[in-house]
């Protein structure tokens, strides 16, 4: 009986370490404003507001004023919009990135919109960022929506926005050396 207690109780404590591991911490707030297809602005009772990067994936680039933007880049945005612009969220906290913005696996009503929009060919999933079952499940979601030339897998072989960044910022610098 005690053996079976002992490991009742550490069974439950496994549990909890890996649940913690998943997410620091949950915020709730609603959806202020959508950047574009991967970062939102949330508006909460914590932090009031707060810029949101989607964890795991990366949508294509939208146009700037100094930069164009990328094939499927405002459609994705506007799918975004479309799915969570002035709703209630959860924003599952994994991370703090370099822009200072939460990196966040997003929830409307028990949706993770983050794959969502991988699985509609929307976003690519983010390998370089991607741990644990979330990179399985987005790349797994990934590789159909490409075999069914859902979203931007409707182009032959679409430039994944981290190339087409580092091609934009040689190019800015090239111009500038002239």
């Amino acid at each position: 009986m005690i053996l079976m207690k002992t490991f009742l109780t550490v069974s439950a404590l496994l549990l909890l370490i890996v649940a913690d591991a998943r997410a620091e911490r949950i915020i709730a707030g609603m959806v202020r404003g959508v950047y574009d297809g991967d970062t939102v602005l949330l508006a909460t009772r914590e932090d009031s507001r707060l810029k949101v990067r989607l964890y795991g994936i990366d949508a294509p680039e939208t146009a700037k004023p100094d930069s164009p933007g990328q094939p499927f880049g405002e459609i994705s945005r506007r799918t975004l919009m479309y799915k969570i612009m002035g709703r209630q969220v959860s924003a599952e906290v994994m991370d703090v990135d370099q822009y200072h913005r939460t990196v966040a696996v997003i929830l409307y009503t028990g949706r993770d919109i983050n794959r969502e929009m991988v699985a509609e060919g929307m976003a690519w999933a983010y390998r370089q960022y991607l741990q644990g079952p979330y990179a399985s499940e987005y790349i797994g979601v990934e590789e159909m929506a490409r075999a069914r030339h859902k979203g931007l897998w409707r182009d032959a072989n679409p430039l994944p926005p981290w190339e087409f960044r580092h091609a934009q910022e040689i190019g800015g610098k090239r111009r500038g050396r002239r």
